[in-house]
């Protein structure tokens, strides 16, 4: 990802209407991990998630782990707990490691190898642990956004599934979300091309209204729905093997 994005991302990711969404959704599907638990943020970026988690989880044992080095500066920063620099391809940690493994817009980056990172994502599991993915949706929705955070690959709810399946996955559950908010998503990224990313914060009453949009999508998902199409793709899945 560009080191810009970088820093926007470390400016306004904790109060951007998306990541607190994101946050909230990530927590939905990996559950309330357990006091003593060991949970990954598999390309933390700047340690957003990890603040979240370490103030609504107490007593899990966090980890996070980002390729660059800036990230993970910014991300010790923002929680005092272990960060390494290192690559989703080649996670530097031992083997049935860690409970869950959280991974926001990672697999989907050109410099990831798919899989590689899977079977890696896999190792570091214990057997049971849990794998909760956050990716970008349809590669018809390609713009210039992608080409500013890296984004090489998009992907389907059920193409998920099918893919971590081939992979020693089970009990999946794959949603969408970004579904209420995707109509003017689709009219950003179509019509109003620009030279931007769209990781910025808006106006005060529109975050308002967005976050309470995407909170009610949160509510949906956790009573155990999903939502028929969206902006981003998240799966939850359990290490079989």
């Amino acid at each position: 990802m560009d080191a810009d994005e970088y820093r926007k991302m470390a400016a306004v990711e904790d109060a951007m209407w998306w990541y607190r969404g994101l946050r909230a959704n990530l927590q939905t599907l990996a559950g309330v991990a357990r006091p003593g638990e060991a949970l990954l943020d598999a390309g933390c970026g700047t340690g957003g998630t990890l603040r979240h988690l370490s103030a609504v989880a107490p007593g899990v044992r966090l980890y996070g782990m980002d390729y660059d080095r800036q990230a993970c500066a910014w991300a010790r920063e923002k929680c005092a707990c272990p960060i390494a620099a290192g690559s989703i391809d080649a996670l530097p940690f031992a083997s049935q490691a860690f409970d869950v493994i959280l991974s926001a817009d990672v697999l989907c980056h050109r410099s990831v190898d798919e899989p590689a990172a899977l079977a890696e994502l896999h190792r570091c599991l214990k057997p049971g642990g849990r794998l909760v993915l956050n990716l970008p949706a349809y590669t018809w929705l390609t713009s210039v956004h992608d080409a500013r955070v890296h984004t090489a690959r998009r992907y389907t709810a059920r193409g998920l599934a099918r893919l971590l399946g081939r992979h020693g996955f089970g009990d999946i559950r794959s949603t969408y979300w970004n579904t209420l908010l995707f109509p003017l998503m689709v009219l950003r990224r179509k019509l109003f091309r620009g030279a931007s990313s769209d990781v910025m914060l808006y106006p005060a009453p529109i975050e308002r209204a967005f976050r309470a949009l995407v909170g009610l999508e949160t509510l949906v998902l956790s009573a155990g729905w999903g939502l028929p199409f969206g902006g981003s793709v998240l799966v939850s899945a359990v290490k079989h093997g």
